[in-house]
């Protein structure tokens, strides 16, 4: 047993050692309240991650920028703070963090983002620091239950695929059932069933132009609900 938890410290470690090594620290576009560690070229990014992982068909590395759905979140979560201030929130899918630490800048009583990738573990972990907030960072796949016992469920930009549509809404929909506010932001994806959704803000997002087909997306920040 102690053999493995130094294991996994190690690994860890080694996590947050390859983050810390591939970014820098800048202002995040559009939220300049919030600093994040980003990369400088998403593809040469990818591959560097792909020989770490020694395998190929990895998803991008979506924990080294902000994206247009997170972005909006963010925003809209700091110009709202009344959204969180004093609740426990949830970041779904959170990537690099960005909304968690909006949200704790905001000042949520207790922030949790989930992830299934490690990197976005150390990442959220590393930009929580940057940013001088908490923010519990888990390693996790918590789509099979409802979000509890966290009153705010926020996820940025995971309608993107139908599959993981199909994953997402069924959660979402559980969390406002059971009384959580749920806000999503989605630029466009194809996925989203706007009809189950109300809008709450819109936006022009500045993106990163090689992981999108533009340098902007028209993005809005919707809630679910119950």
């Amino acid at each position: 047993m102690g053999n493995n938890r130094g294991a996994v410290r190690q690994s860890a470690s080694a996590d947050t050692g390859f983050v810390r090594e591939h970014t820098s620290p800048e202002p995040v576009p559009f939220v300049p309240e919030v600093r994040l560690r980003m990369a400088q070229d998403a593809i040469a990014l990818w591959e560097t991650t792909e020989r770490a992982r020694g395998r190929e068909g990895l998803p991008p590395p979506f924990w080294a920028f902000p994206w247009a759905g997170g972005v909006a979140v963010a925003r809209y979560v700091l110009d709202h703070p009344e959204l969180v201030a004093g609740r426990r929130v949830l970041d779904l899918a959170a990537g690099s963090g960005l909304v968690a630490v909006a949200a704790a800048l905001s000042g949520a009583a207790a922030v949790r983002a989930a992830e299934i990738d490690a990197y976005a573990v150390a990442s959220i972990e590393v930009n929580a620091e940057l940013n001088g907030v908490a923010v519990a960072a888990e390693l996790a796949d918590v789509l099979d239950g409802d979000g509890a016992p966290d009153e705010v469920v926020l996820a940025g930009d995971v309608f993107y695929e139908r599959s993981m549509a199909a994953r997402f809404l069924p959660f979402l929909e559980r969390a406002a059932a059971r009384g959580a506010t749920v806000v999503v932001g989605d630029p466009g994806r194809a996925y989203l069933p706007r009809g189950r959704f109300t809008a709450l803000a819109e936006y022009t997002v500045p993106v990163a132009a090689d992981l999108e087909d533009a340098a902007e997306k028209a993005t809005t920040v919707w809630t679910l609900h119950g």
